[in-house]
């Protein structure tokens, strides 16, 4: 297999087929193929694009790499959401163990943050003695007894995946929709699921800035679960300001377990029930969203879900009681009055990073503690002086994300045209 030549193709907007997309991730993974050079097809790939044929062939590479779960002797519907993610979006914490209450099965394997957006891992690893790299005997052992776990890639499921994701996010080759649809659908098809919900998003934070975008790499991600037996929808979601108030690994955690306690913000909350509710009726468990609906908010109202989630925690290792320190909090304040015209949530993300809740180079580790706290959203009218989020900061690049922060919200005389809707159904 000549590498450089198959660089050179997709560089030229050819096509690979699948015996030569399989080769290629064989030899990464068994290191015959330099990082630099994944890197350069990744870039390719990110100019060129790739059809529906190749991205299932890379999307089937990226699974074959590793092993698939297997529930034999376990029953129950097993259903699974992922989103492409986002500033402040933690809806995974809360709807694994709001789902598993109902019913269902719910194994997770999640990631770690890429790029400007967030990662469930990096959220969960916050938590004291919290264990994401989990082996495929632990999983099969903490679904049949809790009935829901959130674990990493580690080195069993699509670890193909798990090296270029890591490539990736230090490349600025991130938002491509045929490198987001194989590496997601790669490891949740390797949870050998029967339903899979897609939150798709879109706006200033996500990687599809558009809804067009969004719902093109929905229907991509959807061909690619359907085309392999499982049962596969999507939604689009906006992401032109962070998902609920928190952003940053402790301080989404806090605010996770607040909504599992019934008091998470309604942006929040609207998301995990369309989500929760669409995973009901794929799992068979509801006849419809509006019943799913009823019987999420009553079990909710009940507690369990977040007991569910501490009893994770500690099977997992975790203290989920246990108190998450934040970093120091300091006043971001609007430099004039008008309307909350804007958000660059994207920048937002990168202000995270700098201040070491994110990842610049492969090596980095993650402060937890760091984040932002948002005082308000979209159309809100405020006056000079008023704060408009919380910098939480242990000093690390506190100016270069205090300079990013601050031209991230744009004020203006007049409130903003159109407000978009926070969900947009899928096809």
């Amino acid at each position: 297999m000549n590498v450089t030549r198959l660089i050179q193709r997709k560089r030229d907007g050819e096509a690979l087929d699948a015996a030569e997309l399989s080769a290629l991730i064989e030899g990464y993974v068994a290191g015959a193929v330099p990082a630099y050079q994944m890197a350069a097809l990744a870039m390719a790939i990110c100019f060129q694009g790739m059809d529906d044929a190749e991205t299932t062939a890379l999307t089937m590479a990226l699974m074959a790499s590793g092993e698939r779960l297997d529930w034999e002797g376990i029953d129950g519907p097993r259903v699974d959401k992922h989103s492409t993610g986002g500033q402040g979006d933690k809806v995974s914490l809360v709807l694994a163990p709001l789902v598993a209450c109902c019913g269902p099965r719910v194994p997770m394997v999640a990631g770690r943050g890429l790029g400007p957006t967030g990662g469930t891992i990096d959220k969960l690893e916050s938590i004291p003695g919290f264990r994401t790299g989990l082996g495929a005997a632990e999983i099969r052992r903490i679904i049949a007894g809790v009935g829901c776990v959130i674990a990493s890639q580690g080195g069993e499921f699509a670890p193909a995946d798990g090296k270029l994701y890591a490539l990736r996010d230090v490349t600025a080759t991130v938002a491509s929709a045929p490198l987001i649809t194989a590496s997601i659908m790669s490891k949740k098809l390797a949870e050998g699921l029967d339903a899979l919900v897609l939150d798709i998003k879109w706006g200033s934070g996500a990687f599809m800035k558009d809804i067009e975008s969004a719902r093109s790499l929905g229907a991509s991600m959807d061909a690619v679960g359907e085309s392999m037996g499982v049962k596969t929808s999507f939604l689009v979601s906006d992401m032109n300001q962070p998902l609920g108030r928190a952003v940053g690994n402790a301080n989404e955690v806090r605010e996770a377990l607040a909504a599992l306690a019934g008091e998470g913000p309604a942006d929040l909350m609207e998301v995990v029930y369309e989500l929760g509710a669409r995973m009901l009726v794929a799992a068979g468990h509801s006849e419809d969203t509006i019943s799913a609906r009823t019987t999420l908010e009553g079990e909710l109202a009940s507690g369990r879900p977040l007991e569910k989630f501490r009893e994770m925690a500690r099977a997992q290792g975790g203290d989920a009681e246990a108190e998450l320190e934040l970093a120091p909090a300091s006043e971001v304040k609007a430099a004039r009055a008008g309307y909350v015209s804007a958000i660059d949530s994207e920048a937002l993300g990168y202000a995270l990073i700098v201040l070491g809740g994110g990842r610049r180079s492969l090596e980095d580790t993650i402060d937890p503690s760091v984040g932002l706290q948002m005082r308000v959203r979209l159309g809100d009218e405020v006056d000079e002086g008023q704060p408009l989020l919380d910098l939480l900061s242990n000093g690390k690049g506190h100016d270069e994300a205090l300079a990013l922060v601050g031209g991230a919200i744009s004020i203006t005389d007049e409130p903003p045209v159109e407000l978009h809707a926070l969900i947009t159904a899928g096809p």
